[in-house]
């Protein structure tokens, strides 16, 4: 009676020390599974009738004789090999049966001879009992939990592993490995090959087994080490995922053996001279190299000076324009760009390079190409509580509130947002601080020009006291968007201590201050007015009565 691959995991699931045999003897009194010859006697579209001279005809899926492309590999009549098992119901596969096949053929191979001997499969099955472990070749091994020393099994779902075989069961065709016989055996020969490898201080050929993203694995025959990605170029900071697969052959050097740990550590670049002793002093700081663009990320670009060394160059650092939002704006990889060294510290292994530097500031262009009182258009860039900066190409410039409106309240949140267009006048460049002040109520109708369109001077100004200083009053002029001040040698006759806020008051018209968007009004010129508008019409009065007078007398 023989017992099928996928009942071997349940024999395992009370791991121990008891003996396979009872284990398998157990099995066998639940299970009823045998490998025969059966006779193709239908296939449909989804279904392959097959006699398995056993009373009855059994089904499979029709998937079972398919290739990889979708193509019948048997027809009626042909006779094939079927796995058939009678609990709870009649079973058949024939893909079981191939995986059988594989694994009698290779009891066979092994002979009487097999403990210990070393096997290597990719753990594609799991449960409580153990592992299912397939070869590259389909032959499928069962290893116990109690056997496999694995603390993360997700972690190795998928991955090779190597097994030493322990025990081969030919009555129900299975073959038992551990992974903890391996380790254990596998330890001490590591140690003793990794120090006498160590020694002889060679270069080594080796193919790669496996690849992390901190390295790796390399197999050079007796004894596996590690390459960490600092190891493999004096590039710094590389993706061993991007450089390698696995069957790489790499050329590699024994730098170090952890015998706590026991990991060999290998190196590809102590294979080459290391070039930052060449650079050393023949770079400094402020040199103009030229470079190739090997590596774009999303905060600067890598730049190779074409002897695996690697600069970078920051993305504040490829353009004068705030703007720039991913290196690839600007560069591609391959691109070769003169670039001014910032930094570079040989020992450390690090160099900072800039390539705006190389560039005119976008300051110089605009100074040469402006001036102060000169009107441009520009972008609103920015707003904050005290104005707004405005983008003029590659420079921005300040606009404040205060500079923005004539209203003496009015902010630029409150009118504009990000993204507008204005128009502008320069008010001021400073040179030293690099900085740029902007004006736009210039550029528009102040309420004082306004007001001087429909009054002249002299005009009878009305208003109520808004504000009372030491110097004077302001008033509010009637129907106008302006105030007005009544300097205190202004106020004539009239006690200043007896003005309140609230009073109206009159006044003549005495001056329009247009840039500063105030007037004056006088209460004295407008008192001076008044009486010299009564003694004219007094005088006009008694000229009449003594005309009249003489020319009667006459």
């Amino acid at each position: 009676m023989k017992v099928s691959p996928e009942k071997i995991d349940e024999m395992f699931a009370h791991e121990g020390e008891e003996d396979f045999g009872a284990i398998l003897s157990r099995q066998e009194k639940v299970d009823d599974s045998v490998v025969k010859e059966g006779k193709i006697v239908k296939i449909n579209n989804d279904i392959v009738m097959v006699d398995v001279r056993d009373k009855r005809e059994g089904r499979m899926p029709i998937d079972e004789i398919k290739d990889s492309n979708g193509n019948l590999l048997f027809k009626e009549g042909d006779t094939i090999l079927v796995h058939v098992s009678r609990k709870g119901g009649l079973v058949i596969s024939y893909k079981k049966a191939f995986k059988y096949r594989k694994i009698i053929d290779e009891i066979q191979s092994l002979g009487d001879n097999y403990k210990d001997k070393i096997v290597e499969g990719i753990i594609v099955k799991k449960n409580r009992g153990g592992f299912l472990v397939e070869s590259a070749n389909g032959v499928e091994y069962f290893m116990p939990k109690h056997y496999s020393a694995l603390k993360d099994d997700a972690k190795f779902q998928g991955k090779p592993i190597k097994a030493c075989i322990i025990d081969v069961r030919k009555e129900s065709n299975s073959i038992i490995i551990s992974r903890k016989k391996f380790l254990d055996s596998n330890f001490i020969a590591q140690r003793e090959n990794a120090k006498k490898i160590l020694e002889t201080e060679l270069a080594y050929e080796g193919i790669v087994k496996s690849i992390t993203k901190f390295g790796i694995f390399v197999d050079i025959g007796s004894v596996e080490g590690l390459v960490h990605f600092t190891e493999i170029s004096y590039k710094g900071h590389i993706n061993p995922e991007k450089m390698y697969k696995v069957g790489d052959k790499v050329q590699v050097k024994p730098i170090e053996y952890n015998e706590e740990k026991n990991r060999l550590s290998l190196s590809i670049r102590a294979l080459f001279d290391d070039p930052w002793k060449e650079i050393k002093n023949d770079i400094k700081v402020g040199y103009v190299i030229r470079v190739t663009v090997s590596n774009l990320e999303s905060y600067g670009a890598f730049v190779d000076l074409g002897n695996d060394i690697e600069g970078f160059l920051h993305i504040s650092e490829i353009s004068w324009d705030k703007n720039i939002k991913q290196p690839s704006d600007q560069l591609k990889v391959g691109d070769e760009i003169d670039v001014e060294v910032i930094e570079i510290d040989a020992d450390n292994r690090r160099l900072r390079v800039s390539l705006k530097k190389l560039q005119d500031k976008p300051f110089e262009k605009f100074v040469k190409a402006h001036k102060v009182g000169d009107v441009i258009k520009g972008k609103i860039a920015t707003i904050t509580s005290f104005g707004a900066f405005i983008n003029l190409v590659f420079v921005d410039g300040l606009l404040h509130n205060e500079d923005a409106f004539w209203e003496k309240n009015k902010k630029c949140s409150d009118e504009f947002k990000v993204g507008d267009e204005i128009e502008v006048r320069i008010e001021k460049i400073d040179r030293t601080n690099e900085k740029i002040s902007l004006n736009r109520k210039y550029l528009i109708e102040s309420p004082s020009e306004k007001f001087g369109k429909l009054h002249q001077i002299d005009d009878e100004i009305s208003g109520k006291v808004i504000d009372i200083k030491d110097f004077g009053i302001f008033v509010k002029v009637e129907n106008e968007e302006i105030d007005a001040l009544i300097r205190n040698e202004d106020f004539g006759n009239l006690n200043k201590d007896e003005i309140k806020v609230g009073d109206t008051i009159k006044g003549a018209l005495v001056y329009i201050d247009k840039k500063a968007n105030r007037i004056r009004i006088s209460i004295r010129r407008l008192q001076k007015k008044q009486e010299r508008q009564e003694l004219n019409h007094y005088s006009s009065k008694e000229k009449i009565t003594l005309g009249d007078v003489l020319k009667n007398k006459l």
